[in-house]
């Protein structure tokens, strides 16, 4: 009898979606670099599914124009792989080969330096061939990253205003139209030659990386490869690249464990999370919505496929299947262009959805409309309504690759949780409050206000502020920022508190903000 019962229970359970507790192996993450959103959010993923994410020492890591530093991490990639129970490795081979995003734009490490340094993961894969090992890479973007000469960026690679000539450059199209030669051949003279061929040697560089990824992919010791396109539009020098590599996939891969797709930086969040389900041999069922029956073909300037392309993509980066009915997910995105009927419609579906408690995914992309304005106002409503303190993810301001990823991968690990049996709720609050903080409140109106203050004060660029400047912008931000949390909070779970919040600018600049907050139950 008590094993009919037993059955009986644990048939209950699987149906209704929720798995008894298993303890989940852990996941090595090499990550991107040390941005909030290539560093911190993996981890937190983690944090919600209750997977135990491990990470080099954020010293490794580098920061900003300071890169990382790859050999230590290939080291440890070798001793933590000893450690018992690892299922999984993600791995940026971007930081692994260069040191980073940033550092992958430079000419700095040679072909050699790089290929020696990806041999730690084909000696991961020898030493312990039951770890899934995924990995992600980039083509390189149009432009290295541009910063003004001045303090420790003085004698950065290409520092504007080269950096403006070249990005002309870049965006041309290639092969090169007669009408574009003239303009060509004026930039390439205020580039410079010396400057001009370390880019190229630099784009080169990273093909070949990207090849020689391909090639691992198919000797197995890959399990699942991802070159993402660094901003880059339909139009420039890295069309012709990322042909080759597609010809490279179509010869030799085998579908399903490699793909080229736009991003970067949500990369290795999609990939946690397809770990972390890949343990319970779940496959998320997704269905996606748009706000406007045309949602699918909006085309985000600084990607090279529309809106659906990309999305396709992610679902099956994530491990995920794409269904019309009976989903464990549903992925409803805002694109801009929505009219207010098509909001008041949208607003009724996700408060019917939520009423029949499903799992909702939502992204606003009406940024790329021009504007943060109407990501603030609908933010604001669905506080108002109630609806999104029911969701399981949102995100946000950012080209459509990375705000789906995000919001994807964040509804992901929640199911995750709830499957294994550790699913940690005020995990999952921290992110989705730190998402809305940061995607909706610091840059409709914090980040504004940043950036006008410092233009009173002489300062016009952002990109890369000195010590002293930084320092004073980054207490403003803290100031104005605060202003927003408690409201927001309260809006998300009436009940808690903000204990306490740590507010900073990572990599001394306004693009960024780093927020990690400490919520606490009320006592009273």
């Amino acid at each position: 009898m008590r094993r009919v019962v037993a059955i009986a229970c644990a048939t209950f359970l699987a149906l209704s979606g929720i798995a008894r507790a298993v303890t989940p192996q852990r996941i090595l993450f090499v990550p991107l670099d040390d941005r909030p959103v290539t560093d911190e959010l993996p981890m937190m993923l983690g944090s919600i599914a209750g997977v135990s994410i491990l990470e080099p020492p954020h010293a490794f890591l580098g920061n900003y124009l300071q890169a990382g530093s790859s050999d230590p991490i290939g080291r440890w990639l070798a001793r933590e792989s000893e450690r018992k129970r690892v299922a999984g490795a993600v791995i940026s081979t971007d930081m692994l080969a260069y040191g980073g995003l940033v550092a992958s734009r430079l000419p700095g490490p040679s072909y050699a330096d790089a290929y020696f340094r990806l041999g730690a993961i084909a000696r991961l894969h020898r030493q312990h061939p039951n770890i899934w090992i995924s990995a992600f890479a980039t083509v390189m973007r149009l432009a290295p990253t541009g910063v003004p000469s001045i303090g420790a960026a003085t004698n950065f690679f290409a520092a504007y205003p080269i950096w403006t000539y070249l990005q002309r450059y870049a965006n041309l199209p290639d092969p090169l139209p007669r009408r574009d030669r003239s303009l060509a051949a004026r930039l390439r003279a205020r580039i410079g030659p010396v400057t001009l061929d370390a880019y190229l040697a630099a784009r080169a560089r990273n093909l070949d990386v990207d090849r020689f990824l391909i090639l691992d992919t198919r000797a197995d010791a890959i399990a699942r490869l991802v070159i993402g396109q660094d901003d880059a539009g339909p139009i420039g020098l890295h069309v012709p690249e990322i042909a080759q590599l597609r010809t490279m996939l179509e010869e030799d891969i085998q579908p399903g464990t490699a793909s080229i797709e736009p991003g970067a930086d949500e990369l290795g969040m999609v990939l946690v999370a397809h770990a972390m389900a890949r343990q319970l041999r779940w496959h998320p069922r997704v269905r996606v919505e748009y706000s406007q029956p045309a949602g699918a073909t909006v085309q985000d300037p600084l990607e090279f496929e529309p809106i659906g392309a990309t999305i396709t993509s992610l679902l099956a980066l994530a491990g995920a299947r794409p269904v019309r009915r009976a989903p464990d997910l549903t992925l409803i995105v805002r694109v801009p262009g929505t009219t207010a009927d098509q909001d008041d419609a949208l607003v009724k579906h996700l408060q019917r959805l939520l009423a029949m408690r499903r799992s909702i995914a939502f992204v606003d992309l009406t940024f790329l409309g021009g504007s943060n304005d109407a990501e603030l106002a609908f933010m604001q409503r669905l506080l108002h309504d109630g609806v999104a303190a029911r969701l399981d993810a949102y995100a946000a301001w950012n080209t459509d690759a990375n705000s789906v990823g995000t919001a994807l991968a964040e509804a992901i690990a929640a199911g995750v949780g709830r499957r294994n049996g550790h699913y940690d709720a005020r995990a999952h609050l921290n992110f989705t409050f730190d998402r809305i903080l940061d995607d909706v409140y610091f840059r409709a109106l914090v980040r504004p206000e940043l950036e006008r203050w410092l233009l009173r004060h002489g300062i016009a660029d952002h990109t890369y502020l000195l010590p002293s400047v930084a320092r004073r912008t980054e207490l403003r931000a803290r100031a104005l920022l605060w202003q927003y949390a408690p409201g927001l909070l309260a809006s998300l779970a009436p009940n808690e508190h903000i204990a306490a919040m740590r507010i900073t600018l990572p990599w001394n600049r306004t693009f960024e903000i780093q927020i990690d907050p400490a919520l606490a139950p009320d006592l009273y």
